[in-house]
């Protein structure tokens, strides 16, 4: 199984790059995890950000490995423990699908990409900064991989 995070959202800053792409090869082991950058819509004065995030969303759906489980990073998402997301991964293993993570730009997700999404994924009540949540993301898988490999990493 691999993963493919599809985020809207160019040139991360790089202390997100960074962090992210160390996560990225300590997952490689257990789920490989690609990141495909998404271009943003164009916003501003006079623009039209319903266009934005239509032709978002288009970016979004065509970037999606085919097959895939489709998992949507959303507010109104789930929310998981470490331990839950270890059961959920594992779960999604027993799919024999790859995986698919989406982040949405600004105002968030196309309704169109949460209609396609076969679950929604909360990482909490508090509203983070969208390349940040790149970092938590890959943060977050690798525990849960360590977990089912009875790894030291997660220490509860």
């Amino acid at each position: 199984m691999k993963a493919r995070l599809v985020a809207v959202g160019e040139r991360a800053p790089g202390w997100v790059a960074q962090g992210f792409t160390e996560y990225q090869k300590r997952l490689s082991h257990w789920l490989p995890l690609e990141l495909v950058e998404i271009e943003p819509g164009i916003r501003g004065k006079g623009r039209d950000t319903a266009r934005a995030i239509c032709d978002e969303g288009a970016r979004v759906l065509a970037a999606l490995p085919k097959n895939a489980q489709v998992v949507a990073l959303d507010g109104r998402g789930r929310m998981h423990s470490s331990e839950q997301l270890a059961q959920r991964l594992e779960h999604w293993r027993g799919l024999g699908r790859d995986l698919a993570f989406l982040i949405g730009g600004p105002e968030g997700h196309a309704p169109e990409v949460l209609a396609r999404a076969d679950e929604t994924w909360s990482l909490g009540p508090l509203t983070l900064p969208h390349m940040l949540v790149r970092l938590v993301l890959a943060e977050q898988l690798y525990r849960a991989a360590a977990l089912l490999a009875n790894h030291p990493y997660h220490r509860a």
